[in-house]
């Protein structure tokens, strides 16, 4: 297990997102609301080919273009599209991303499993780490950060939550906040297609930000990983 890089999805001082939306009620829309007012006082980086500005920040054509390295990457566009981005936001320096997007060979595609294939092959010479693809996101309210399309922003607290399915996170957070428990880190780990519970067990038990850790398991891929 390693937990290499993780360091740039949990305390990254700068974030890119690809696949923010103006289009009320869409995935892209929610997800740059959360991303934007959810308190991050870091740079927040949108891409967009259409946009110039995205929740009135200054939107950058391509990754190239960006004025920094973002140390974090939300990317949630078409899966053909992610392969190639994974492989720009490495080449520029970015260490970890999180990839919304389904589409990568759930249910035996076998298109969709070469294209996560192409995604892993692009970010392993930089070391770049993936959560996901296929999920709702990762929040760490002690900074501000919110990049899932949850319809509830968490409360800051002890208790880290790493779930493979994005509607346990949901439902936690509708049971969680009334009652005011609040969370250090909320990740959906989706498909695991890197990331997975043994990666963040071992980070999360040596974070002083995380009392405990709570974990919603549907497979377990790498048991002597996760033992």
């Amino acid at each position: 297990m390693t937990i290499r890089n993780l360091d740039a999805l949990f305390k990254p001082r700068s974030i890119a997102l690809v696949g923010g939306s103006r289009r009320d009620g869409s995935l892209g829309a929610v997800l740059a609301r959360n991303l934007f007012h959810g308190g991050f006082e870091g740079p927040i980086l949108p891409l967009h080919l259409k946009h110039e500005s995205l929740e009135g920040v200054l939107a950058y054509p391509s990754v190239e273009a960006l004025p920094l390295a973002p140390d974090l990457a939300i990317i949630a566009t078409p899966p053909d599209s992610v392969p190639q981005l994974i492989a720009d936001f490495a080449a520029r320096g970015t260490r970890a991303a999180v990839v919304i997007t389904a589409g990568f060979g759930e249910g035996g595609d076998s298109g969709g499993a070469g294209l996560r294939q192409q995604m892993l092959d692009a970010a392993r010479p930089h070391l770049l780490r993936i959560v996901g693809p296929n999920c709702l996101g990762v929040m760490v309210p002690g900074l501000g950060i919110n990049a899932s399309f949850s319809h509830i922003a968490p409360l800051a607290g002890g208790l880290a939550f790493v779930t493979q399915s994005g509607a346990m996170v949901t439902a936690m957070l509708d049971w969680a906040t009334p009652r005011g428990i609040g969370f250090s880190k909320i990740v959906s780990l989706g498909d695991k297609a890197d990331v997975d519970f043994g990666d963040l067990l071992d980070y999360l038990a040596m974070d002083p930000e995380t009392k405990s850790i709570l974990l919603y398991v549907e497979s377990i891929d790498h048991a002597r990983k996760f033992m």
